[in-house]
């Protein structure tokens, strides 16, 4: 029978399409990823918390884009950088990750896999299911599911619950 942490490598294994967002290299199991499109026209959401960048029109369904680097507490990138967007299904439908740089899609060895490391930024590690030790970078596997839950998570910089006795 196997482990519980068994089960997880297991579950963690594949092909993950990746990117970046500042100096960090994440990757999103390929079969949640609907798409890679250049930066898209955006409608502003009033009253939307800071990290949903607005809407964008994919073909005539109606997409919430969320920053990424916002989503990370990290800096806004330079003027002249513009978002990629990474299409991915969720348990809430459609959704555009803003992020940097689109990377390719890479197999990896389950065996290369670990739990986030304790000294992973806190606003990296609620989002990341684990790491992949790869050749020359560490990968960040993203937890989609937890990185566009808006509402009732701590997001960096968001005023009131940005404290650290109200951090998980």
């Amino acid at each position: 029978m196997a482990t519980e942490t068994e089960i997880q490598v297991a579950q963690t294994s594949g092909q993950f399409s990746t990117f970046f967002v500042a100096d960090m290299f994440f990757g999103v199991d390929v079969l949640d990823v609907q798409e890679v499109l250049r930066s898209q026209q955006m409608t502003p959401v009033p009253q939307a918390p800071d990290v949903v960048r607005g809407l964008i029109n994919l073909r005539g369904q109606i997409v919430t884009a969320i920053d990424m680097r916002r989503r990370l507490g990290l800096q806004p990138p330079a003027e002249d950088q513009t978002p990629m967007n990474m299409v991915v299904r969720t348990s809430e439908g459609v959704v555009s990750l803003l992020v940097d740089e689109i990377g390719d899609v890479l197999d990896v060895d389950a065996a290369t896999y670990e739990r986030p490391p304790d000294n992973l930024d806190p606003a990296a590690r609620e989002l990341i299911r684990g790491v992949y030790k790869l050749k020359d970078r560490v990968l960040l596997v993203l937890d989609t599911e937890k990185a566009v839950d808006v509402d009732s998570r701590y997001i960096p910089g968001s005023g009131p619950l940005d404290t650290p006795s109200r951090m998980p």
